[in-house]
């Protein structure tokens, strides 16, 4: 089955206060699941790539459905670009979260695409990962 995942992360204070958003969904627009964790002070670029490593970690799970096929929407463009290797990853402590996500990739037992979208085409994630930091959830 293709699965179509959203995922954002939300920092209030760059660093400050954060939380992540997962929603997965079938083809036709089925929420399947959703993911959402309050994580504490980080930057946003780290909640983003941390949203992504719930999602792959969270696929690996009894509870998950059965993807063939993945498709993470971001709106975090610099992530989409590292993923894609149009950017360099510079950065120590995303370089550790990037190279987690490259490995949890390879080990999954489906293919990854990750593309860059609106903010505005991520709602329901975004709302998830300020619902984490509100409800420190």
């Amino acid at each position: 089955m293709k699965c179509l995942a959203f995922t954002d992360g939300a920092a209030r204070g760059n660093p400050g206060e954060s939380g992540i958003g997962v929603v997965v969904k079938d083809e036709h627009g089925t929420v399947l699941a959703t993911v959402k964790r309050y994580l504490g002070t980080a930057t946003n670029n780290q909640a983003e790539y941390t949203a992504l490593l719930a999602l792959l970690e969270f696929l690996r799970t009894a509870d998950a459905p059965r993807c063939t096929e993945l498709v993470v929407h971001t709106d975090s463009e610099l992530m989409a670009r590292q993923y894609s290797g149009q950017y360099k990853v510079k950065d120590a402590g995303l370089k550790v979260l990037y190279e987690n996500v490259k490995l949890q990739v390879k080990q999954a037992p489906f293919t990854v695409t990750v593309r860059h979208i609106p903010r505005a085409q991520n709602a329901e994630a975004d709302r998830l990962a300020n619902d984490a930091i509100d409800l420190r959830a």
